[in-house]
């Protein structure tokens, strides 16, 4: 994936695409992260959290792209994969909701002033995801708007009933990490916990 993501770089350079080329920059980026966040805070990323972060950003990056011979762009009204921007949505908000959930289970384990019971967190990731959800389509909206007006594509709204779709699929992901995904971040959010009491110590 980062191979490809370099090529899309590449091939946005030549296109003369800022919207290939920065969505493909920040997705290369991202799939770096899960290798420093391991071996720079010491927290678990294991096989499967690598490829959910990594799998999520590529998936974006390529629907600016888009599939040559078929399409310009994935996330255009006459996509082939009509889909597509709900699918990249939903794991978009599931991996926000996963930040969430582990941060709420981090301060629950690392402070016995605060008490999350299951159901208060499973509330408190889905309005985490709606919020950053609503956030994401405001800057989407600044980002598009001030983007057009210097000749840009960096990021698209395609109107109203688009922007509720794409929180719909927001929530969707956020359900799935709320009532799954639980069991795959428990190791991450215990290792967060230590850390911030580590540094407190060390304070």
């Amino acid at each position: 994936m980062q191979a490809l993501l370099v090529a899309f770089v590449g091939v946005g350079v030549v296109r003369g695409s800022t919207g290939v080329v920065v969505n493909a920059l920040v997705a290369l980026g991202v799939t770096f992260l899960p290798a420093l966040l391991e071996h720079e805070y010491g927290l678990p990323m294991d096989a499967g959290l690598t490829l959910w972060i990594s799998a999520t950003v590529f998936l974006h990056a390529l629907g600016v792209f888009g599939v040559p011979g078929v399409t310009g762009n994935l996330y255009a009204a006459d996509s082939p994969i009509p889909f597509y921007d709900g699918l990249t949505h939903a794991l978009s908000a599931s991996v926000v909701a996963a930040v969430g959930y582990t941060v709420a289970r981090a301060v629950d384990e690392h402070t016995d002033a605060v008490e999350l019971p299951p159901r208060f967190t499973f509330v408190f990731v889905l309005l985490f995801v709606i919020a950053f959800g609503v956030l994401w389509e405001v800057v989407e909206f600044a980002v598009g708007t001030l983007a057009a007006g210097v000749g840009g594509d960096v990021l698209t709204q395609y109107g109203l009933a688009d922007t509720i779709r794409d929180l719909v699929f927001d929530i969707v992901g956020g359900v799935v990490v709320a009532t799954w995904g639980t069991a795959h971040l428990t190791d991450v959010a215990d290792a967060v916990s230590r850390r911030v009491g580590v540094r407190r110590d060390e304070g």
